[in-house]
């Protein structure tokens, strides 16, 4: 029995254990299936996965597809899985994972076979390395992700074609060290045939005809190249493959330089005055990971022969300690040989604490001197040494690496001027002109992934070590943030102490969990804190006024009109700040209109925020932030249906900004992008004293979080509201906050707890005479009794409420009692009762526009009319619910809703239809965590058979 593979590395298949190959889907699913292979063991994040295979061009619903497709590719790694093998695609706060072996997808396959012949190992042969090279090459099938479209897809064939060429590169060179030159000829033939103008190619096959004793067509094949290269390029072939045509016309006898070894290009060496630098530092110990921004390099470098003059540049940026220069370095190192006139290196000092960066005619002096310019002869003035500098790289194949930019313009003198050299550029800052100027590709630089961080902490600690204490691995990577620098400190700790386990380094860390004292290096450019004072220092006094404040606020993330609120500055000048924070790397605009800092950055904010900062200016920027978010969050619950505030709102704080919000939609997602900082707010609150903002911040996101079905987090809100209560407080607040608590316990299952507040607050409302509240608390107990699966006490109570409001003014609070009765009139086979209320309460509910109760209005008909044998009508009843509560943001309900949908389709015998209802249904209940309900939906799935078309 074999095992489950996965190729991408031609058309998308899953071939079984069986070698059955089964077939992926339609293309779409196939891309979702390419999206979450490339990254095989490593969580990718839902909004990377979106992005990958829709791009820009996403359809309405892009989240319900998206879950379908992850739904069917479940079942396929379900049914095609063998017991002693399964392949699972996980559901996480990270996204998906897709659990399988990395040598069981072709791709990583591929990759790890190139890295292996590559590694400098005296014990193996140049035969042994050509036998694994051809087994990497043989894992190819034709065009990776055949069949599949869409800027990801074509990006990333992109770099896989450059690795495949790199790989012939490598083995076509070991097939002649061990003297087998016939066996490559086809192959490069073939490859230079698709790829004429990639040169290395065509020298590559010369070589090998020549090897074989075929030198003319060797040299036919150099003048195809020469008149190529002219007539698209207007350029020349290159010292590699002008040496190699010398060297078989002169007859010599031996062979020709082997790729990467060391050369000297034509016209090159004594007397020549022409200089090959070498000026690349050494490559940064245990350096691993970054596959997707190497290959993203690999494919620029491809690109430089298309351009016919401009040179190519790449500008790396990124914040401070994450990896910039590691990554340019290795790579100018890995293609090295693609660049046989040189290798220029300079750190440009951008953002040093001297404050004293390069200018760019020291850079250009120091450039003219490694090309062989004596002193004697440099041109006084910079614009002629620029000259002299461009006039010896036309021509010629030079990699120039300008590391530590502070802006574009220290850049543009040294940027050459002709085709054939690339320049790799590295700063904190974006170089956003360069971009728009030079037509620099940028390529912004994250911190590592979870895995290649691992890799890391492996490279230097050893395989052994790191295995052995997976969850000390783990936190030290969660506690460094995946930043390259602060691992390196870590490990250079650890490693300084080979006898210690790694576990004592996560505990020093865990220690200064809020300080940076933990990532001390032995020097300035190892210290994280001294290398983000270096960004700091650039800062104007505004700018570093924002900063320090954006440590101190709560949340992961932070919109515009709060940071504006946080500020106290209108929203035009704020946005200028973030837009120099974020050219820094100081700030990350994650998502449109939304800033972020890296854990580490946002540690050295809140210290300089501390020591910098006065203790009124601190104290009222908060204050302005909280205010901000409970007056917006209020405004939401008008345009979601809800006329209450909460008792004693008042007036927002001076200098605070609350965003005005117009429609439904809006509000929506203005509550779905700020849930997690209104919950942070409420937790600052409490800790800065103001006890009636607690409470008031639980009433005006308690609504969304029902629509959510954050059951726990609601539970944690409320009883937060509990302890911030006290005698002072009025009674109706003690009332709101019971009932509201009891009401997150009933949902939690807590039944117990919700009984006792639910008893208490109705004890309040009556002893008050408040009749109004005394409905509502009974319409909660109703729902919790409805938990409980207890419907005639739930009835009970709904009909109490329902005979209170009667006698009042409340038409929303009504018509949600209407469907509570005949909600639980028809969970007690009622069917003529249930209808006549939940009828009623429709015209209500929308009368006053409230979307929310329209839906659970609209699900209570649809689950009468199906149990009436009314199945259409159940359908269209259905239908509706879920798009009224997908309106609000009710994804919660909406799942349950489609799990009965789902039901009526099967009713009708359309089981297609049904199938992908329940498909959507169950990954939505996965990623809600209600992993019973998923079970269960994917049983009647099970049940449900092959579709029938």
């Amino acid at each position: 029995m074999g095992v489950m593979e996965f190729v991408v590395l031609g058309p998308v298949e899953l071939h079984g254990a069986d070698g059955a190959v089964v077939d992926p889907g339609p293309a779409k699913q196939r891309t979702v299936l390419a999206a979450l292979l490339v990254d095989a063991g490593r969580w990718v994040a839902v909004e990377t996965l979106i992005d990958r295979v829709w791009g820009e061009d996403l359809p309405a619903h892009v989240r319900p597809s998206l879950y379908a497709y992850v739904a069917r590719i479940r079942r396929m790694l379900a049914a095609t899985a063998t017991p002693q093998e399964e392949a699972q695609l996980r559901r996480g706060p990270g996204g998906y994972l897709l659990d399988v072996p990395a040598d069981r997808v072709d791709l990583h396959r591929f990759q790890r076979l190139v890295e292996r012949a590559r590694e400098a190992d005296p014990d193996r042969t140049d035969a042994q390395r050509a036998a694994v090279l051809r087994e990497a090459l043989g894992l190819w099938r034709g065009e990776p992700l055949a069949g599949l479209a869409g800027d990801w897809v074509r990006r990333t064939r992109e770099g896989w074609r450059q690795q495949r060429i790199e790989a012939v590169l490598d083995w076509a060179e070991v097939e002649l060290r061990v003297g087998n030159p016939a066996g490559v000829i086809g192959e490069l033939t073939t490859l230079v045939a698709e790829h004429p103008l990639v040169e290395p190619l065509t020298v590559a096959l010369m070589r090998a005809l020549r090897a074989a004793g075929r030198g003319p067509e060797a040299l036919a094949c150099f003048a195809v190249l020469q008149k190529r290269l002219a007539e698209e390029l207007g350029a020349d072939p290159g010292a590699e493959a002008r040496q190699v045509h010398q060297a078989i016309l002169c007859g010599e006898s031996g062979p020709p330089p082997a790729r990467g070894a060391p050369r000297t290009p034509a016209g090159a060496g004594p007397g020549s005055g022409r200089a090959v630098p070498a000026q690349l530092p050494l490559e940064t110990r245990g350096f691993t990971g970054r596959a997707d921004e190497l290959a993203r390099l690999d494919g620029i470098l491809a690109a430089t022969a298309q351009r016919r003059a401009a040179v190519v540049v790449s500008a790396v940026s990124g914040t401070a300690g994450v990896g910039k220069t590691a990554l340019a370095v290795h790579w100018g190192h890995r293609v090295a040989d693609r660049f046989p006139d040189g290798r220029l290196y300079v750190d440009l000092r951008g953002f040093d604490p001297s404050g004293t960066a390069v200018t760019p005619d020291q850079a250009v002096r120091g450039f003219l001197d490694a090309l062989g310019v004596p002193s004697a002869h440099l041109p006084v003035d910079l614009q002629a040494r620029v000259g002299l500098y461009r006039s010896l790289l036309a021509g010629r194949r030079v990699l120039i690496v300008l590391d530590n930019a502070r802006d574009a313009d220290q850049v543009r003198p040294l940027l050459p001027g002709s085709a054939g050299c690339l320049a790799v550029v590295t700063s904190r800052s974006r170089l956003t002109g360069l971009v728009a100027a030079e037509g620099a590709h940028p390529l912004p630089l994250d911190v590592l992934s979870p895995a290649e961080a691992r890799d890391l902490l492996t490279h230097r600690l050893g395989t052994q070590r790191v295995a052995a204490e997976p969850d000390a691995v783990a936190e030290i990577i969660t506690r460094c943030g995946s930043l390259p620098l602060a691992l390196a400190v870590a490990t250079a700790r650890a490693a300084a102490h080979p006898a210690f386990p790694l576990g004592a380094v996560a505990d020093e860390l865990r220690d200064s969990h809020g300080s940076l004292d933990a990532f001390a290096g032995g020097d300035l450019s190892t210290d994280v804190r001294a290398v983000f004072s270096w960004s700091y220092e650039a800062l104007t006094p505004v700018q570093a006024r924002l900063f320090a404040l954006l440590g101190l606020a709560p949340g992961a993330d932070i919109g515009l009109f709060a940071l504006a609120s946080l500020a106290g500055l209108p929203g035009s000048e704020t946005r200028a700040v973030l837009r120099a924070l974020e050219n820094l790397h100081l700030v990350e605009q994650h998502e449109p209109g939304r800033w972020r800092m890296h854990d580490l950055v946002r540690l050295y904010a809140a210290e300089r925020g501390r020591a910098d900062l006065s203790p009124d200016d601190r104290d009222a920027a908060l204050r302005r932030l909280i205010a901000f978010y409970l007056h917006t969050a209020c405004a939401t619950r008008r345009l979601l249906g809800m006329d209450e505030m909460p008792p004693g709102l008042g007036d927002p704080e001076p200098g605070c900004r609350p965003q005005r919000l117009n429609t439904q939609a809006e509000a929506v997602r203005w509550l779905a992008g700020e849930l997690p900082n209104l919950l942070a707010a409420q937790r600052l609150a409490a800790d800065l004293g103001r006890r009636r903002l607690v409470w008031q911040i639980a009433w005006s996101v308690d609504h969304f979080q029902s629509l959510l079905g954050h059951v726990h987090d609601k539970v944690a809100l409320w009883q937060a509201a509990l302890a911030a209560l006290d005698s002072d407080d009025a009674l109706d607040v003690h009332v709101m906050v019971h009932r509201q608590l009891g009401h997150a316990a009933a949902h939690a299952g807590s039944h117990d707890e919700a009984t006792r507040h639910l008893k208490h607050a109705l004890t309040l409302a009556e002893r008050a005479g408040a009749r109004g509240i005394q409905a509502r608390i009974h319409l909660t107990i109703a729902q919790a009794y409805g938990q409980q699966d207890r419907p005639r006490d739930a009835l009970e109570h709904s009909i109490r409420a329902l005979r209170l409001h009667k006698e009042l003014d409340h038409p929303a609070a009504k018509a949600a009692t209407l469907n509570s009765v005949g909600w639980y009139s028809a969970r007690l086979g009622d069917h003529d009762q249930a209808r006549l209320h939940c009828e009623a309460a429709l015209p209500l509910a929308r009368r006053i526009g409230h979307e929310g109760i329209e839906a659970d209005v609209l699900d209570s008909l649809g689950y009468i009319a199906h149990h009436t044998g009314r199945h259409q009508e159940a359908v269209d009843h259905y239908r509706l619910a879920v798009a009224r509560y997908r309106a609000v943001g009710g994804d919660y309900w909406a799942a349950d809703t489609l799990d009965r949908l789902g039901h009526a389709y099967h009713a009708l015998g359309r089981r297609a239809a049904a199938r992908t209802t329940w498909e959507e249904a169950a990954a939505m209940y996965g990623d809600q965590h209600r992993s019973a309900l998923a079970e269960r939906v994917q049983r009647q799935l099970d049940d449900l058979g092959p579709t029938v078309t």
